[in-house]
């Protein structure tokens, strides 16, 4: 568990570069602080990593989120925020929470207005496989009130240190309550596909996304992949980015590093993890897993060890 006690224009520009976030409009002294108070990393295994924000918001910033997990959930315990994905912004205030898929063509973009205390808990879903959670087929935004039940469990949690194993165990319930009311029953893109990718396009794409996600350590090229879906290769490329939002190859990376990171939980050492998802070297495999999830492969082994 780590924690920062100022967000200066210096920690948040680090922020981004580990969490693949940009930060729009900072200007000011590099040093001075935008806010003060705390930002606690918990990472809970498996594949859930959360983050616990209480924060006196002395200048107003925002944050331009594009590398995206496979979900996002953030509850605004206290204070409020706005939230955009599509043409118009949303406010949440104490008891509203998101849930989001987010690329770099529809990135999610949060406004932290000036305020004397924003508290928020925020949940990266690292891989759906360990709770058998539907996976995004494109950008989301969903938002909803958490029931008032469990609201009033987590906003004095939050107000406590993480503790022993007992709390992590409490945390993990409580989250997984939060991902059961707030994940999509019908995943889908919240905008429309291409208008000029035909049906029998968007189907065959659909089933190559499909068998990427079931099976990403095959052997694949785009010369292949492209003949069993009767299209040109730059064509099967274009159409998958334009339908999905990000390349074949990036989707199947980020499905090879989720297969490492169930890996890790059970015991694989990095090294093991790295070769198991088709990583030559360590190094490498580390610098994408961080990337991608926020951890590092032996904070994982950390935690599951504890």
């Amino acid at each position: 568990m780590s924690a920062i006690t100022s967000l200066t224009p210096t920690t948040l520009r680090q922020l981004g570069e580990r969490f693949g976030i940009e930060y729009p409009g900072l200007g000011g002294h590099a040093q001075q602080p935008l806010a003060l108070g705390s930002v606690s990393d918990v990472p809970l295994p498996p594949a859930l990593h959360m983050t616990l924000s209480d924060l006196d918001v002395r200048r107003g910033y925002v944050s331009r989120s594009t590398q995206s997990v496979p979900w996002f959930v953030c509850v605004v315990l206290e204070g409020h925020i706005r939230v955009q994905q599509a043409p118009t912004p949303l406010t949440l205030r104490p008891g509203q929470a998101l849930c989001a898929h987010f690329t770099a063509k529809a990135p999610l973009v949060v406004e932290q207005p000036a305020q004397a205390r924003l508290r928020t808990l925020n949940v990266a879903v690292l891989a759906t496989a360990p709770y058998a959670l539907p996976d995004p087929t494109g950008p989301h935004l969903g938002t909803w009130d958490v029931p008032t039940t469990l609201f009033d469990q987590l906003t004095p949690l939050a107000c406590q240190p993480l503790g022993d194993w007992r709390r992590a165990l409490h945390w993990q319930g409580l989250l997984l309550q939060l991902l059961a009311s707030g994940l999509p029953e019908a995943v889908s893109s919240p905008t429309a596909p291409p208008a000029d990718l035909p049906q029998r396009d968007r189907e065959r794409l659909a089933k190559l996304h499909e068998r990427l996600r079931t099976d990403p350590m095959a052997d694949y090229s785009l010369a292949a992949l492209a003949v069993e879906v009767a299209m040109s290769p730059s064509s099967l490329r274009q159409k998958f980015r334009a339908l999905y939002g990000y390349s074949i190859f990036d989707y199947l990376r980020h499905c090879r590093l989720q297969l490492a990171y169930a890996a890790l939980t059970q015991g694989m050492s990095v090294q093991q993890a790295a070769h198991a998802c088709g990583y030559r070297h360590a190094s490498n495999f580390t610098t994408a897993f961080r990337r991608t999830f926020g951890v590092s492969p032996q904070q994982v082994r950390r935690i599951v060890r504890h």
